[in-house]
């Protein structure tokens, strides 16, 4: 077996020059390797940006079905307009034999979905009220005109956490 000192003694016998490419081959391999690693963390970031993005749509849709489904249980409550456009208020009384009115029922189901709206979703915020255009407002000014008999559900986050619920999602809601 020949070790690399005898190796080399052999080559510079011959008189052959090591001029240490081979180290810079590595180098350069080394450097190619870090640009392709660098690239793969890139598109992993980008990847997992826009899995965050699809769960909180995935969020913001089944929170949308929930106060449907709420307002579908209350339907005496959608007739009298208990679900148009208010903030919202816990009620005791909904939770006990008792019973409390519709109009009740539905501040405390406005309650209770908006907190899950603020805690599933990165500044969340949202709205049920009765609107002709649909698709218009923002987080801080919601754009319901209190027209017709179809139900906007308008709910907005802060998808890229800048500060700004910008990212919206709404759907319409027509009680039968």
């Amino acid at each position: 077996m020949i070790n690399a000192g005898t190796n080399k003694q052999a080559l510079i016998a011959m008189g052959k020059k090591l001029h240490g490419s081979s180290l810079i081959e590595v180098l350069i391999a080394l450097l190619v390797l870090s640009f392709g690693m660098m690239g793969m963390a890139g598109v992993q970031s980008v990847s997992l940006r826009g899995n965050q993005a699809a769960y909180f749509r995935t969020q913001a849709t089944s929170l949308s079905m929930d106060i449907a489904e709420r307002m579908r249980a209350n339907l005496v409550g959608v007739g009298a307009q208990a679900y148009n456009n208010v903030a919202g208020a816990a009620s005791a009384s909904c939770f006990t034999i008792v019973s409390c009115t519709s109009a009740q029922m539905a501040a405390q189901d406005i309650n209770a979905w908006g907190a899950q709206v603020a805690a599933l979703l990165p500044g969340g915020t949202a709205v049920v009220c009765l609107d002709s255009g649909g698709d218009d407002g923002t987080a801080a000014a919601f754009a319901c005109d209190n027209i017709g008999a179809i139900y906007a559900i308008k709910i907005w986050w802060d998808d890229n956490r800048d500060g700004v619920a910008s990212e919206r999602y709404v759907t319409t809601f027509q009680p039968l």
